[in-house]
């Protein structure tokens, strides 16, 4: 895990996932997936949408044209463990499909235009994933 990456899960556990700074009134969650080519378990923070009783990250990577290793990772085994403030449990990652993916990343981008601009900056379509919880 990258120093940048060890700091905001650091932040996290030490105030139960309430992030300050560049993250302050964002929902943040930790993302335990298993390496597909390590088999190790890999940890990334990740900020999450919740509508409903439904939980949603995405494979945004800040616009790159790859997607991010967590991404790779759910692919090769779909089982997961998920930190969200209060709480942590097991979970299954589901890549959304369309029309779903792209209604769910619209809000997304409305409410954190960031993640409008990331979608504008690549060719690549960014997977919209749902953590349903085992």
């Amino acid at each position: 895990m990258s120093d940048w990456n060890a700091g905001i899960v650091e932040e996290f556990r030490a105030n139960d996932g309430t992030m300050g700074g560049m993250f302050d009134g964002w929902t943040l969650l930790l993302l335990h997936t298993t390496g597909a080519k390590s088999g190790q378990e890999r940890l990334a923070p990740l900020v999450f949408r919740q509508e409903g009783d439904r939980r949603f990250i995405f494979a945004s990577k800040n616009g790159a044209d790859t997607h991010p290793d967590w991404c790779h990772n759910i692919l090769a085994d779909t089982s997961v463990k998920v930190e969200a403030p209060g709480e942590t449990y097991d979970a299954t990652a589901v890549v959304i499909s369309d029309p779903e993916r792209t209604e769910i990343y619209t809000r997304q981008g409305i409410d954190l235009p960031n993640f409008a601009e990331y979608q504008e900056g690549t060719d690549r379509l960014i997977p919209v994933v749902e953590l349903k919880r085992v």
